[in-house]
């Protein structure tokens, strides 16, 4: 996943990895968009495990992030699938050209 990540065409930003978010740390991080890509393994269909992952999603989404979360056997079995999607939430389309993008540095 980190791969296909740096592969998409992002001038100006770039994804980071495990990125410290407040009381969490995210799969992937996109903070010119405020977008965080989670990763679920199998053990997040167990009940603790769903109940902690929706408490954080909201934390994120309350904080102004958006979240989008993608099955492991999803990015093994159709990564190109995973990236489009990404790459929509990125340009709002996978038509959409690539834009330069910027975030704030906080001082």
């Amino acid at each position: 996943m980190w791969r296909a990540l740096k592969e998409l065409p992002i001038e100006g930003s770039h994804f980071r990895r495990q990125a410290p978010i407040g009381p969490y740390i995210v799969d992937f991080f996109c903070p010119a968009k405020r977008l965080i890509i989670e990763l679920d393994g199998g053990h997040h269909n167990e009940d603790d495990t769903a109940s902690c992952d929706r408490e954080r999603q909201l934390w994120l989404e309350n904080e102004g992030y958006r979240v989008i979360r993608f099955w492991n056997s999803k990015i093994t079995a159709d990564l190109t699938a995973v990236v489009e999607r990404i790459y929509v939430e990125l340009y709002g389309s996978r038509d959409a050209e690539a834009i330069k993008l910027k975030h704030g540095r906080r001082k």
